[in-house]
């Protein structure tokens, strides 16, 4: 039997984002093995694991931490553990478990090392001054290095990949292809009924990069014409030097600008009871939240940004929008507010988009078989 190991930073992603994967992995006779930070803390998510058959492993990997040599002990405790178990096949998503994964899996002389790149995240985005033009050359170095130990990288989106293969980031050596983002069970997420009035949802960790601000102010816009629409955000305030002060979120509340609904296990609810989906981000790898919004059949707000406008047509599943632009993301609100045919119409399209394109069971399967695993 052959043996998997996955590699992740933030153990909650690995049911919502992982599982169709991991259950695809078992389904093909691998031995899978998972290694993540945090793992005593989440007993749901490692009972659910260990009740497929997975075996777990904890690490000391600190998601958003700079500390060089703390990451060299995670590279160490990696290298030390793929001596262990001996896997076939390493895959890393997420930037940590890509860099450090990769390299220990080549000094562990793991022969299938794969990484994932979900999105360029803080470093890539913004100015590329001060301390994040600082991060973002030292990231990069690292990609650069890390990768060139990959025997295949996966992208969400076309522009990523350009982006690593113009920087250099990417040796050309190293193949690399276009996966449609992480997918979405849509059995799971079925369609529903549309409320009545208008209600718009932004559902993201509460970062300035997500366009959190820009939904604030356009929410505040719109409201001012049409009293009778709210604007929900489901979300957390995350450890990153981007994150929306807590202030800035009471202030939102207070004013009646935002409902704030906090993080949500289960984010089904919350998309039932809107009508348009908005995600103002300024890149993304491909936004699971838009794909389950899609498959519920809800019309999508979202900006012409990398990531975002793969989920989006322009006028057949929603709208695009320039980045931080707050009055053309309002204007998209009004419009559906005032034309409500659209949220039916656009919805359905959405729904179709989502079962030809995202199925998570026809992404994975494209997966396993450029890892060469039938």
């Amino acid at each position: 039997m052959k043996t998997f190991l996955l590699i992740a930073s933030f153990p909650d992603s690995l049911i919502k984002f992982r599982g169709p994967l991991l259950q695809a992995l078992l389904a093909k006779g691998l031995d899978v093995h998972v290694a993540a930070p945090d793992l005593a803390g989440v007993q749901d998510i490692r009972e659910e694991l260990e009740a497929l058959g997975i075996t777990l492993h904890e690490i000391g990997l600190k998601r958003t931490g700079t500390n060089p040599v703390a990451d060299m002990g995670t590279m160490a405790e990696l290298w030390r553990l793929m001596r262990r178990i001996r896997p076939d096949y390493v895959l890393g998503y997420t930037i940590k478990p890509v860099i450090y994964g990769s390299l220990a899996a080549w000094l562990a002389g793991v022969p299938n090392r794969f990484s994932l790149v979900t999105g360029l995240g803080y470093a890539f985005t913004g100015e590329a001054s001060g301390k994040r033009g600082l991060l973002r050359k030292l990231i990069q170095r690292l990609y650069r290095f890390g990768l060139s130990k990959s025997r295949k990288v996966f992208f969400q989106n076309p522009d990523d990949q350009a982006l690593f293969r113009e920087l250099g980031l990417l040796p050309a050596s190293v193949p690399s292809c276009v996966v449609n983002g992480s997918g979405v069970d849509v059995a799971d997420y079925s369609l529903a009924p549309l409320p009545e009035k208008p209600s718009f949802l932004l559902i993201a960790r509460l970062l300035g990069d997500k366009g959190v601000r820009e939904y604030a102010k356009a929410a505040s816009k719109v409201r001012a014409q049409h009293p009778q629409a709210s604007f929900k955000l489901v979300g957390w305030i995350d450890d990153n030097p981007d994150a929306i002060a807590q202030h800035e979120l009471d202030e939102w509340v207070s004013s009646g600008a935002l409902e704030f609904l906090g993080k949500l296990a289960d984010v089904r609810p919350a998309i039932a009871d809107c009508n348009v989906y908005v995600l103002p981000s300024y890149r993304e790898g491909t936004p699971r939240t838009v794909l389950e919004a899609m498959a519920m059949g809800r019309p999508v707000i979202t900006t012409d940004a990398p990531g975002c406008r793969e989920t989006v047509t322009d006028g057949d599943n929603g709208f695009l929008v320039p980045v931080k632009a707050v009055d053309e993301l309002a204007a998209a609100m009004v419009r559906f507010i005032e034309t409500p045919e659209l949220v039916d119409k656009m919805g359905q399209r959405s729904r179709q988009v989502a079962e030809q394109k995202y199925d998570v069971h026809r992404v994975n399967e494209f997966m396993l078989g450029e890892m060469g695993i039938e």
